[in-house]
């Protein structure tokens, strides 16, 4: 923040990233904007469905125009405002202004943005067909995946696992042909009508190989019936695989945020700020987790602390003695406890249903005991600390602890030689 408290034009550039694009850590003004954008798209495709009915639209038209005429304004307003900031996205924060805003157009979120909103806009100028401009809201639905981890992970899992995919369609082809070939060897002098060609076989293979078998087609002779039931067989493994490869690549897709996410909240503690990605990994092995119900408190006052505590998901209010303060997802407090035992200062409460990744301080000296040079690097990190600030932005309430007991030890290294001097000079 400049000196004069006006914010600069890249700070507010970055402010507004920071609200449209979701970090680590979201504040909460990112959570709000998040769930209205989220709002809206429902409304949208709610409205999407309900106009497709002319009695609707004759009694509601006048309130559909206008849920139509608000949402684009929102969504230009907000594709504006990605292009804006697209510069600040840590991927293309090395290129020019320009090609980082190229960037984000050209990308698969950009062009789901500006098709949410162009043609509508275009509609005011050009002559279109509604019902073409009607169907293009559903567009809309495709946002959703920037809000929403699944969906992105699943994405993800068919770009990562396209060429097995690929090959599960070309497959998935051959067998269709095969099928199709056989029927119609089998079955084209008795149904002409509906296998008489390949071709037309085809659609009665390709529904028996989906495992949809709609029964329009069905083998009336011996020979149809085997081609048939060789068919359904083989539809088991021909659909089987590709949901296979689906299902195990969006596993690993979620394992693998799951690890980014916890590495990275890990990572930003001071105390283990220090440590490699191998040592980091290791830290992580001894996490536990743990769910906390609205209102339950987590730690209390006077508590021995032993244990360090990682949100992932939810939010908790430390009841400090001058004020309270809350966290949210991404943060972490106490710290310092996982090493040095002290009392609780603070209660924490769970304000929601909270998601605690739990670290027990004789798990982390286990971890010690066996690898030195972790032992070595937490401590020199936790005599750097010590006395240096009284609370972290994050919430490291043990720090506070830790200055407390040393300032009583402290006050008592004072207090015990003026006792001995005074008991002295009461026996001279």
């Amino acid at each position: 923040m400049p000196r004069n408290g006006r914010r600069t034009a890249a700070e507010w550039r970055h402010r507004f990233y920071e609200i449209l694009e979701e970090g680590p850590v979201s504040d909460r003004a990112n959570r709000i904007v998040d769930s209205l954008l989220i709002g809206l798209i429902v409304v949208n495709l709610v409205a999407l469905t309900l106009e497709s009915m002319p009695a609707l639209v004759s009694r509601y038209g006048a309130l559909f125009a206008a849920v139509e005429l608000f949402s684009l304004v929102v969504f230009s307003l907000e594709y504006v405002l990605r292009i804006w900031v697209a510069v600040d996205h840590a991927p293309v924060r090395h290129l020019s202004p320009l090609r980082a805003r190229l960037a984000f157009v050209t990308s698969a979120a950009g062009i789901v943005d500006l098709l949410a909103v162009a043609p509508f806009w275009l509609a005011f100028f050009v002559p279109l067909d509604l019902r073409f401009v009607l169907v293009l809201r559903v567009v809309r639905f495709l946002k959703l995946a920037r809000y929403s981890p699944g969906m992105r992970s699943l994405i993800e899992a068919l770009y990562a696992e396209r060429r097995a995919l690929f090959g599960c369609f070309v497959m998935f082809a051959g067998a269709v042909i095969f099928a199709a070939a056989a029927m119609h060897l089998a079955e084209s002098h008795v149904q002409p009508d509906k296998l008489g060609t390949i071709l037309d076989a085809m659609w009665w293979a390709f529904v028996t190989l989906g495992t949809v078998g709609y029964g329009d087609v069905v083998p009336v002779t011996a020979a149809g019936k085997i081609v048939a039931a060789f068919a359904i067989v083989a539809s088991v493994f021909v659909i089987a695989l590709p949901v296979g490869v689906v299902a195990t690549a969006f596993a690993d897709q979620i394992h693998r945020r799951d690890f980014i996410v916890t590495w990275g909240m890990v990572a930003r503690v001071p105390l283990f700020s220090g440590l490699t990605a191998g040592e980091i990994a290791d830290v992580m092995r001894l996490l536990r987790a743990e769910t906390i119900e609205p209102g339950a408190i987590v730690t209390r006052r006077g508590d021995p602390a032993h244990s360090m505590y990682f949100i992932a998901r939810g939010e908790v209010e430390i009841e400090l003695a001058e004020a309270t303060r809350r966290l949210g997802m991404g943060h972490f407090f106490g710290e310092v406890a996982a090493l040095r035992q002290a009392r609780r200062s603070a209660t924490v409460r769970a304000r929601e249903r909270t998601s605690l990744l739990v670290l027990d301080a004789k798990d982390l000296r286990a971890l010690m005991d066996r690898q030195p040079q972790i032992a070595a690097r937490l401590r020199e990190t936790v005599h750097a600390r010590i006395g240096r600030e009284l609370i972290t932005p994050q919430g490291d309430i043990v720090t506070e602890e830790l200055n407390f007991e040393t300032a009583k030890a402290a006050k008592a290294r004072v207090k015990g030689p003026r006792r001995r001097a005074t008991r002295t000079r009461r026996q001279g």
